[in-house]
This record gives C-alpha cells, sequence and structure tokens, in this order.
C-alpha cells in the first residue's frame, strides 16, 4: 500500500483547518504551560501519534492530528553520517522507513531516498524530515518537545539558537540537564522528570524556574502520584502522565478511553499518547 504525502501542496489547502495553539513568544509559552488550578486537559501527541496512514516523526502526521484537536507533540531528532540532525525515534532505519541499517550510518542526502512507514509497516510517500524542518514549520502552530537521543545537547542548543523559533520544550532527566538549557537559552520550556520527591527537591535546589517547566510524572495511575500533582501544581507546574507504554496498549478501545478519562480525573494536566486523535474524542475537548 502507498500513501502519497505531497506535503507543500496539503499544508496549503489545509491550514486554516489546523486547531493552532496562539503561542508567539516566551510569555504566552510559559502562561500556555502554567497551572492554573482549572486547566483544560492538555494532550501531547508522542511522536506526533500513530495512526494508519501517516509516519511517525512527521510534519504529514502532526497536521492530520491538528485538523482534529489542539496538540504539541514529543519528537526524537537524531544524527545522520554528515550531522544532519533529522527525526527518528530508532536508531536504525528498519521500523519505520523502507531503508534498513543505522541512521548514524546514511548522510543526509542518502537519507531522502528512503521513504517513511505508517505504524502498520506501509510505505508512505513521506520522507524523513529535518529537526529545522519541524521547527520552523512548528513556529505560530504548536509547541515541539524535543526527547533526547543521540544529539549533544550542545549541538541540541546551538541549532536551536540557529533556527530563532524560542517556543520549543526540551525533555530533560535531571536537574543538571534542565540547568544546561535553561543557562543556554532561558526562554525555553523544559519537559522535566519528576518521578519522585527527591527529583523535585534537586531541580528546587538548582534554582531553575518552576515557570520554565512541565513535569512529566510517570507512565501509570497510582496513589502515589496525588503527592506529586500537589507539589508541583503549588507551584504552578503542569503535570503529564503518558500513556504510550501504557494504556495505548490496551486493546479495547473503550478501556484506552476510561484510562485517559481517569488519568485527568485523578490529577495529570497533560496527557502524552500514540493515540492524540482519540484522546481527545475520549475526553471530549472542544476545540
Amino acid at each position: 500500500m502507498l500513501t502519497l504525502c505531497f506535503w507543500g501542496i496539503s499544508f496549503i489547502a489545509s491550514a486554516q483547518q489546523l486547531h493552532i495553539l496562539k503561542i508567539r513568544n516566551e510569555k504566552q509559552l510559559k502562561e500556555h504551560f502554567r497551572y492554573k488550578g482549572k486547566n483544560t486537559p492538555f494532550i501531547s501527541g508522542h511522536r506526533g501519534g500513530m495512526i494508519k496512514g501517516f509516519p511517525e516523526n512527521s510534519i504529514e502526521t502532526f497536521e492530520n492530528t491538528l485538523r482534529h484537536t489542539p496538540a504539541f507533540f514529543e519528537i526524537d531528532p537524531r544524527l545522520s553520517k554528515d550531522s544532519v540532525a533529522v527525526l527518528m525515534h530508532d536508531a536504525t532505519l528498519d521500523r519505520t522507513t523502507n531503508g534498513k541499517g543505522k541512521v548514524s550510518d546514511y548522510t543526509f542526502e542518502e537519507l531522502q531516498k528512503f521513504r517513511l512507514k505508517d505504524p502498520e509497516g506501509n510505505v508512505t510517500g513521506c520522507k524523513i524530515p529535518t529537526l529545522k524542518e519541524v521547527v520552523l514549520w512548528s513556529k505560530g502552530k504548536t509547541v515541539v518537545n524535543l526527547d533526547k537521543k543521540d544529539v549533544p545537547m550542545e549541538m541540541t542548543a546551538k541549532l536551536l539558537k540557529e533556527y530563532k523559533n524560542d517556543v520549543i520544550m526540551l525533555t530533560v532527566h535531571n536537574a543538571e540537564q534542565a540547568k544546561f538549557y535553561y543557562n543556554q537559552n532561558p526562554k525555553w520550556m523544559l519537559s522535566a522528570f519528576v518521578k519522585t520527591k527527591k527529583a523535585f527537591n534537586e531541580y528546587e535546589a538548582a534554582g531553575i524556574p518552576w515557570a520554565n517547566m512541565i513535569a512529566y510524572i510517570g507512565p501509570t495511575n497510582k496513589p502515589e502520584n496525588k503527592e506529586l500533582f500537589d507539589m508541583l501544581h503549588a507551584k504552578g507546574v503542569m503535570c503529564m502522565i503518558s500513556a504510550a507504554p501504557t494504556y495505548d496498549k490496551l486493546p479495547d478501545a473503550a478501556e484506552r478511553a476510561k484510562n485517559y478519562r481517569e488519568t485527568f480525573e485523578q490529577g495529570a494536566d497533560i496527557l502524552e499518547s500514540d493515540l492524540p486523535i482519540e484522546v481527545a474524542e475520549a475526553i471530549k475537548i472542544k476545540k
């Protein structure tokens, strides 16, 4: 099965239909992600989303999700052989493209000869995008959250400064990484792993403003989350659960929807999901 993806044409035709996030600058970015007590449930599309006909980590998929619901997107930068940052979750091409072998064994020009696959393994007409393309595309539409793969933090910071889009989020696994990016550019938001009270205290001690962070709590709903929710909410920090490794894997759609709803009912503000369109339907986000 071949799905054709003419990005330039589809963007022009559908731009007005996208449910964009109207975030234009650092002040609006921080305000959008500030916990206010009665936040509208918010969705993060994990790698953009996993839906038939649309490859993960592609502009085509980001736009398709935005046609259905407001969202921001977790993405995965990796380096080609000639040090071009491209989007690819795996270190190898086999699962998500019609190529084989390591991403790092190919130049960017060589990578452009491959085509991305959708979640069912069907080859599409979509090419592997560069990080630059995606960051520039996102400006005025949404926020992209860069996960940590094989791109050194110093290079990531340098590239983002060159792209001149400060409406950016970066995943950090500890206070040391958070401090590095904050010192590079205090305008950027951080998606910080805060899965324990110990981690909370480490971020606090590092002196990074809580206004610069959302907090990733973990992949499951559990009673122990409440203490962290309360601590972080008191600092104005929105809290995120990721359903990608847990509830998204449930075979029954009704059961998935039940867990998506319960995630927000139990105190989360953001749900990261492989199925962002399904989450939006389950919680009936008003556009």
